[in-house]
């Protein structure tokens, strides 16, 4: 489990972290806006959920292994793409191929894996995993940072390729063939009843959880893609900013230490609870930072904890409010939804950048962090689906 982990470290630093810690360096060198920027990671996102459906195909038919390493490798290559592109239409080509690429080898793929190789023992290697992974962003933003001052931004970006298909890519085979292979003689190839297999997309439970979720995809997308230009506005130096992404990582890990300490104590809805009203505290306090910068330690903490904590919670609280039955198939559409959130995310906060600026970005957050809570409580208090 420890190579899938080191495995997706790498990969979520090289193909996902990488682009919030390189955004302001690109509107900068390369002269294009935020949401001509942000539109391209938005693409990339949604082909990235119009592919997931494949990926879970191959994961299926013992393809596994050989998807995410070939996703990973094939990622690297794509980044050394990205390090030679000039023209706008050029970008959106290569990040639309990550997109296709990220289906195969981020936690959604990953979990489904492991999931399907050790069934209900799998909450320990997630947790084991999202342990690990939950650094990417330590290793991104400051890697990215000192490279692209003392290298250029096309430099770093071809470094991170190259650690991406020469280490990540080795890690990702050897780690996901192992798991497959461990949970191969284990599979239950029980027949599924077809006709019911879908029918929970037709109860309110589903939607209800489905948006409130996606709501806080949202929140989360947009705060991580514009946290630079958001402290930048606040008058923090990219010192401080840089210091301060690259600590969200280790609190998401804290988070997430937090849940298994607390497992015995507190239910997963009290958790799912906490994660909500933290999303909305840490933009409450990201937008006072500005006036009291000591209050962006806080953001860090709140902002980290809720989001480390989402990525174990979201299967969890699927099987307590949707049941077991057909499990696969929801999560896989909830998991759609979601992944729709963070695609939508960035593109949306530049477009309402460009109405209000922050000043009116971080209060709709806000609203939308309460309003994900309210309709997660309501998908809480109906009644149980078998």
């Amino acid at each position: 489990m420890i190579c899938l982990a080191m495995g997706q470290i790498l990969v979520w630093a090289g193909l996902f972290y990488v682009f919030p810690a390189m955004l302001v360096r690109w509107e900068e060198a390369l002269g294009w806006s935020k949401a001509e920027l942000t539109g391209a990671f938005t693409l990339a996102i949604f082909v990235s959920a119009l592919s997931s459906p494949l990926a879970g195909r191959l994961i299926d038919a013992g393809r596994g292994g050989l998807m995410m390493a070939g996703s990973s490798l094939l990622g690297g290559f794509c980044l050394v793409g990205l390090s030679m592109v000039r023209e706008l239409w050029q970008f959106y080509v290569v990040w639309a191929l990550i997109g296709v690429l990220l289906a195969g080898c981020l936690y959604e793929p990953c979990f489904a894996l492991v999931t399907r190789a050790r069934g209900a023992a799998a909450r320990r290697g997630i947790i084991a995993i999202t342990l690990v992974a939950g650094f990417a962003s330590t290793i991104s933003f400051p890697a990215i940072h000192v490279l692209a001052d003392g290298l250029g931004w096309r430099m770093a970006i071809q470094i991170f390729a190259a650690v991406v298909i020469l280490v990540a890519t080795p890690f990702m085979w050897y780690g996901a063939s192992k798991v497959e292979k461990a949970g191969a003689e284990d599979q239950d190839h029980s027949g599924d009843h077809k006709v019911a297999r879908h029918a929970f997309i037709g109860r309110p439970h589903f939607w209800l959880l489905a948006v409130g979720f996606g709501l806080g995809a949202i929140v989360h997308g947009v705060s991580l893609h514009h946290l630079l230009p958001i402290l930048h506005d606040r008058g923090f130096t990219a010192d401080i900013a840089v210091l301060a992404a690259s600590f969200i990582g280790p609190m998401q890990v804290a988070g997430r230490l937090a849940m298994m300490a607390a497992e015995r104590h507190v239910s997963n809805h009290g958790v799912a609870i906490a994660c909500f009203m933290f999303m909305g505290l840490a933009v409450m306090l990201l937008a006072a930072s500005g006036a009291a910068p000591v209050l962006l330690a806080g953001f860090v903490v709140f902002y980290g904890a809720a989001y480390g904590t989402v990525s174990i919670l979201r299967p969890l609280i699927a099987r307590d409010i949707l049941g077991g039955a057909n499990f696969g198939a929801k999560t896989g559409a909830l998991a759609l939804i979601y992944l729709v959130g963070s695609a939508s995310a960035p593109y949306l906060g530049s477009l309402v950048w460009s109405v209000g600026g922050y000043d009116l970005v971080l209060p709709c957050l806000i609203v939308l962090a309460f309003a994900g809570l309210i309709l997660y409580v309501a998908a809480h208090r109906l009644p149980r689906q078998a």
